[in-house]
């Protein structure tokens, strides 16, 4: 006598249900009850988690985990309140000895005027793109 084992597009259907339960975006194919699990996950536990999943499910003989992980999306770029930005170059500029650039600041926007040395120029736009602004504004006048 032979015993009825699950075939294969039944074993699948069981998986994909259980595993829907588990999380979206995964899927799922079975030959000769061996189960390949492919698609992204959000995270490492995730992954494992359906895996598992998989591994018990009645018929499932092994499991092949092609998932993969997405990664984090990038940190926000972070935009320095207007008074914060002001002090921040101000005090940068003054730390530098450089004087006469007047700084003003407006949703995020640095405008640098006043008169300064040509050869400070690169040094003053490098101490107001480290403040970390949307954009910055030359307006200064070189000497």
């Amino acid at each position: 006598m032979f015993a009825c084992k699950p075939n294969d597009a039944a074993l699948q259907k069981d998986l994909n249900n259980k595993i829907a339960v588990v999380t979206g975006g995964v899927t799922v194919d079975v030959k000769n009850g061996v189960a390949t699990l492919s698609g992204e996950v959000q995270d490492e536990a995730t992954k494992s988690l359906v895996e598992e999943t998989a591994k018990g499910v009645k018929g499932i003989k092994s499991v092949t985990n092609n998932l993969t992980v997405t990664p984090p999306p990038p940190p926000p770029v972070e935009i320095s309140p207007d008074d914060m930005l002001k002090s921040t170059i101000d005090s940068s500029l003054q730390a530098k000895g450089i004087t006469g650039v007047n700084v003003a600041v407006m949703d995020g926007e640095v405008t640098l005027t006043g008169e300064a040395p040509k050869d400070k120029l690169k040094e003053i736009m490098q101490v107001a793109q480290e403040a970390k602004p949307k954009k910055v504004v030359n307006q200064i006048t070189l000497k």
